[in-house]
C-alpha cells in the first residue's frame, strides 16, 4: 500500500471545507475496519484512508501549518500503513476505570507475545512498550505469509492468548472482505 504524500495533506482551510462531507465517509471505512476482541481489546485496522485522515486531523487539532512540521507528522503517521503481505492496525486497550485501566496495563506486560491474526504472530511498535506497564494504545502488523494471505478472504481469526486475558474473534464475512482488500 502506497503511503500518503505530503502533496495530498490539504492546508487547514482546504481541509475545513472538505471535513464535513469526507469525515462521515472515514467514520463509517472505520467502523468497518473496527473489530472488537474480548471485552477490553479493540482493533482499529488502518490503511491510507484512515492514515490521511488522523494526519488532517493531526493537523488541525494542532494548528500545524509549517511544512517541515507537516511532513514530520507525515512520516509518522505512514508507518501505520501496511506493507505488502501486511496488516496493520490501532489495538486500543480500554477498561472503564482509571484504577482498573493502571492495573489491567501492568498485568498485560507481554501482550506482544500473544496476539495472532490468521496464524501470524502480531509485531508490537517497542517504543510503546516499557519494563513496567504497556501503553493503552499500540501500534501493531501482521505478516502474513502468501498461503495466509491466500486463505485469509476464506476465514480467519484474531486471537489474545495472554495469560491475564484470553479470547479470540472469527472476522466477519464483511471484516473478511474490508481487510483483504489491504492484502490485494
Amino acid at each position: 500500500m502506497r503511503p500518503v504524500a505530503v502533496s495530498e495533506i490539504k492546508n487547514l482551510a482546504e481541509y475545513e471545507l472538505e471535513r464535513e462531507t469526507w469525515r462521515p465517509q472515514v467514520m463509517a471505512l472505520k467502523d468497518r475496519r473496527r473489530i472488537r476482541v474480548g471485552d477490553h481489546l479493540t482493533f482499529l485496522f488502518e490503511n491510507r484512508d484512515t492514515v490521511r485522515y488522523q494526519i488532517q486531523e493531526m493537523l488541525r487539532i494542532e494548528r500545524i501549518v509549517k511544512p517541515a512540521e507537516v511532513a514530520h507528522e507525515v512520516e509518522t503517521y505512514n508507518e501505520l500503513i501496511p506493507g505488502p503481505g501486511e496488516l496493520s492496525a490501532c489495538l486500543l486497550i480500554e477498561y472503564e476505570s482509571p484504577e482498573e485501566r493502571d492495573v489491567s496495563l501492568r498485568e498485560l506486560l507481554g501482550l506482544e507475545n500473544h496476539v495472532w491474526l490468521a496464524g501470524a504472530k502480531a509485531r508490537f511498535d517497542d517504543r510503546q512498550i516499557s519494563t513496567d506497564r504497556i501503553s493503552a494504545v499500540q501500534y501493531v502488523k501482521f505478516t502474513l505469509t502468501p498461503e495466509q494471505a491466500a486463505q485469509f478472504p476464506s476465514g480467519a481469526k484474531l486471537v489474545v492468548d495472554h495469560p491475564h486475558y484470553r479470547a479470540e474473534r472469527v472476522l466477519s464475512p464483511p471484516e473478511l472482505a474490508e481487510l483483504s482488500a489491504d492484502l490485494a
